[in-house]
């Protein structure tokens, strides 16, 4: 099963993930899936592993995708029953359509949204501004639950492994 970690740039999915990876840290049955992504390293931000164009031209993935002038991908990964991933909406169809496929939607209202990008220091504001109104939609018949990230870490993190708790129990019945 793919459980795929979705939502608007901002909404705090690499710190719950990197929550949740370490609350399942003696269960092999969960893997959290390492992103490649054609950006340099950034020791305050998401644990990717960084490549260059042509470095990512020549790997094979089970997804992968463009967006904000970046090219993510997700490598093939058969050593667990459930793999975690964080991806772009875009791509969740094309998963449905190989993979038993969930979906776990991390949000939060668009003001703290544009506050957390602002404070990565990372886009311009204009950057900012395209990331917050950029729409893309979850397709029907996908399982969603939605993880609203609008408090305190702590209480993102205890959401967050809800949900996936949830998501895991639900396949398996």
């Amino acid at each position: 099963m793919l459980v795929l970690v979705v939502g608007p740039s901002g909404a705090g999915k690499d710190s719950l993930l990197n929550a949740a990876r370490e609350a399942f840290r003696n269960d092999p049955s969960v893997h959290f899936a390492r992103r490649v992504i054609t950006r340099p390293e950034d020791p305050l931000g998401e644990n990717h592993e960084p490549v260059s164009e042509s470095e990512f031209a020549a790997r094979d993935f089970a997804l992968s995708w463009s967006a904000h002038g970046l090219r993510y991908g997700i490598p093939a990964v058969d050593i667990a029953p459930v793999v975690v991933a964080n991806v772009s909406r875009g791509v969740i169809a094309t998963a449905a359509e190989r993979y038993d496929t969930r979906v776990i939607e991390v949000t939060a209202p668009p003001a703290l949204l544009a506050a957390r990008l602002a404070s990565r220091g990372r886009e311009t504001i204009d950057d900012v501004a395209r990331r917050l109104n950029r729409e893309a939609a979850i397709p029907d018949g996908v399982m969603r639950e939605t993880v609203w990230n609008d408090g305190s870490l702590a209480e993102g993190i205890e959401r967050f492994v809800a949900a996936l708790r949830r998501v895991i129990a639900a396949a398996e019945s």
